[in-house]
């Protein structure tokens, strides 16, 4: 079957849309924003039990506004929502947002993980992340870095560091679906400690390191997690260029949440605020919709491993990245 990676395995293999990302080394925290050509319709799913979000109750498909300007995903617990003003002020003033009469309204949903316990510096003055909305705005292009950048800089798991993934295919439809994700989980994405990641069976080529599965799986009943020690949480976006309604993105939000499942040991957890928004550009007729949900379950999969697999070391870690930890360089 004809079925594989887009060019850049990276979620804007589906045409039109653009990631923009803004670290602060310093905080040990970021912003990551999805942006497209034109606005996008989108819906959302949210299963874990602790989640921070914004203008998330307009993609309900009983709701007047059906398409997004952009999605974001940040650090910073509740106070990173407020990356979503400055991507909303940056959009306004490019002219783009919902029309009423002659006013202007940018729709920006967004989500967010908890970072504050990761050792950055977070003793602002100012909430910082108004400004890193914007400037991740102002870098949206269809190239962008995974591991510890934008979301994901200061991301952890219970044993190693997170870090902002993603990934694609290409249907034999035609159809391309892709996936960002900000890895932070309260578990881990190691079998047994590693290095082998519970993704495997899902990669592609060595895209995180072709490492395959362990021969033993140790403790997978009482498995390691990082509860009472740091903030958790894991957010992300599965998008295709299928025509797709907001109630079909829903359901594909919820089919990729298996791809949570299937990458990361537990998931969906009382402290995690895990959260998957789905979008559609509709610019191809058509599609399965069982096989678009499937397919972003699997490319969820393989983004949280290769956001964990691209993690980089930085001062003041309180754990290790996973190519530090296992002597292996990272991309």
């Amino acid at each position: 079957m004809n079925i594989r990676p887009g060019a850049r395995n990276l979620i804007t293999d589906v045409p039109g849309l653009m990631v923009g990302q803004a670290s602060d080394a310093g905080l040990k925290s970021g912003v990551t924003v999805l942006t497209g050509a034109r606005p996008f319709t989108a819906g959302v799913h949210v299963m874990g039990g602790a989640p921070g979000t914004r203008e998330t109750d307009l993609l309900a498909p009983d709701k007047v506004v059906e398409e997004v300007d952009a999605l974001v995903l940040s650090g910073g617990s509740a106070f990173g929502l407020d990356a979503c003003s400055g991507v909303v002020d940056g959009l306004r003033a490019m002219g783009r947002g919902f029309a009423v009469g002659d006013a202007r309204v940018p729709i920006v949903p967004g989500a967010i993980l908890f970072d504050l316990l990761n050792g950055g510096e977070k003793d602002w003055d100012m909430n910082p992340y108004c400004a890193l909305g914007l400037e991740a705005l102002a870098q949206a292009g269809e190239a962008f870095d995974l591991g510890s950048f934008g979301a994901g800089t200061g991301a952890v798991c219970a044993d190693v560091k997170g870090g902002l993934g993603s990934a694609s295919m290409v249907l034999p439809s035609g159809h391309v679906v892709g996936a960002l994700v900000a890895v932070n989980a309260l578990g881990s994405p190691l079998v047994n400690g590693g290095p082998e990641f519970w993704a495997a069976p899902f990669e592609v080529g060595a895209e995180f390191g072709g490492l395959g599965l362990p021969d033993a799986f140790g403790e997978v009943q009482m498995p390691p997690t990082k509860l009472g020690q740091h903030g958790a949480t894991t957010i992300g976006i599965v998008a295709t260029d299928a025509v797709l309604s907001q109630a079909q993105c829903s359901r594909m939000a919820v089919a990729a949440h298996d791809g949570f499942a299937r990458a990361l040991l537990p998931s969906h957890t009382p402290m995690d605020g895990d959260l998957i928004f789905a979008i559609s550009t509709g610019a191809q007729a058509g599609g399965d919709t069982l096989m678009l949900g499937h397919v972003a379950a699997t490319c969820m999969a393989r983004a949280v491993a290769r956001g964990v697999y691209a993690a980089r070391s930085a001062a003041g870690d309180i754990v290790p990245a996973w190519g530090k930890r296992f002597g292996r360089r990272t991309g």
